[in-house]
């Protein structure tokens, strides 16, 4: 394509975490769990408050994406406070630092769970903290909502997904580039679940509809060198590189892509994993020109996202841009909200039992839940990156996508969850 407009005290539910890690991406995660050995919650419902928990890295490598997260709960929150709270309750919010290690988020997860008595969890980016957390949530019946895109092929009753899932965001994106002529790509991701699954799902994709992969490498999450990779992705002279990346990663891959003078005009970057946040701590100049995929920008024009944005940037800040994982964030906390009193209930089998077709006003547009996968319809949108450091819309889906976590509607995706 040329000239393109274009994510110690280990308890026992961490330690299997750290197995499920391991293991193969396509099963249902509920399969795994020992639901009939659920410990008794320990939520008290009974005063004016009710207690949730706020899970994110706000150290190590991920921070640079996840506290805006944080953020964003914390703004829901005092929303839904303000606003007279849920049944009747005030929702008091437990904060924990991930610290971009999936076995402290398992850790963590345990924490609030059993000790902090919250009603669900907010929080997780990396597939790999998610499924470090699974076990978690599953063994102990509490809810997790999880608000970033990710590779799809898992559903759990005990994980509520407000990201999208592969067919909301990278298939859209897969038929863009398509639809604009590439015929080849090279993959760039970070060493973890996402990216290689990710990938594993564009390589059948690219099978199918005729495109080649020049070229495939991965790098740790946090690597900072990326002179090699960048030296292969210009000497394979693909048409586009697809880029699963993840946190301040993106900015060392980015500064070095325009110092060997690679363009987006030569050879465009579509990215999964870099939103507004990103942009600003990778320097707009670096990036302008580039695409993203994602379900939502600050630049979204409908009356919600402009009432969130204001008030987003009222709260923390007129420099602070709004993001896709932040805003499903905070979309995640209103539907919680909005399926506790559907249910009239804060207790976790109410929940399951009521979220089918509860739907939010959400600042991307509305989102509705599907019981039977836990996903939310999204609309994909694919934007490029400008010199203001802000994502603008070239095109999307006209309408909200039905999440199809398992690409059961993809003919070339057959026996894809079983690899």
């Amino acid at each position: 394509m040329r000239n393109l407009s274009k994510r110690s005290l280990v308890a026992p539910a961490a330690v299997a975490a750290l197995g499920l890690v391991l293991t193969a991406c396509g099963s249902k995660a509920s399969d795994t769990a020992s639901g009939d050995s659920a410990a008794a919650s320990c939520v008290d419902a009974s005063g004016d408050t009710i207690k949730v928990g706020s899970l994110n890295s706000l150290s190590g490598t991920m921070a640079i994406s996840e506290v805006t997260v944080r953020d964003s709960i914390a703004l829901a929150v005092e929303q839904i406070n303000n606003a007279g709270g849920v049944l009747g309750k005030k929702i008091q919010v437990i904060g924990e630092d991930g610290a971009s290690e999936p076995t402290v988020f398992a850790e963590k997860a345990e924490k609030l769970i059993s000790s902090d008595c919250v009603a669900a969890v907010f929080g997780g980016w990396t597939s790999s903290s998610r499924k470090a957390m699974l076990p978690v949530f599953e063994d102990r019946n509490a809810l997790l909502y999880y608000p970033v895109q990710y590779e799809g092929l898992e559903d759990s009753k005990n994980i509520f997904y407000t990201g999208a899932t592969t067919n909301q965001q990278i298939i859209p994106a897969l038929d863009y580039l398509k639809e604009k002529g590439v015929r080849s790509l090279y993959l760039v991701g970070s060493d973890y679940v996402f990216p290689q699954t990710a990938n594993r799902i564009i390589k059948a994709y690219a099978a199918a509809n005729g495109i080649e992969i020049k070229g495939e490498d991965y790098t740790p999450l946090g690597s900072t060198d990326f002179s090699t990779i960048v030296n292969k992705v210009r000497a394979a002279g693909a048409d586009a590189v697809f880029n699963t990346l993840n946190g301040d990663s993106n900015v060392a891959f980015f500064r070095e892509y325009k110092n060997v003078g690679l363009t987006p005009q030569q050879m465009p970057v579509v990215s999964v994993s870099i939103a507004e946040e990103e942009v600003g701590g990778i320097g707009a100049a670096n990036v302008e020109g580039q695409l993203t995929a994602w379900n939502y920008y600050q630049t979204v024009d409908t009356p919600e996202n402009a009432t969130f944005v204001e008030a987003y940037k009222a709260k923390y800040g007129q420099n602070k841009p709004t993001s896709d994982p932040m805003e499903a964030a905070y979309t995640s906390v209103y539907l919680w909200k909005n399926t506790v009193e559907k249910a009239n209930s804060f207790a976790v089998p109410d929940i399951q039992a009521a979220a089918d077709g509860v739907s939010y006003a959400a600042p991307e547009g509305t989102v509705t839940i599907d019981g039977s996968n836990h996903h939310v319809t999204k609309t994909a949108r694919i934007g490029e990156i400008r010199g203001d450091g802000l994502i603008y819309t070239i095109w999307d889906s006209g309408h909200p996508i039905v999440p199809d976590p398992y690409l059961t509607t993809y003919p070339w995706a057959t026996g894809m969850a079983k690899q």
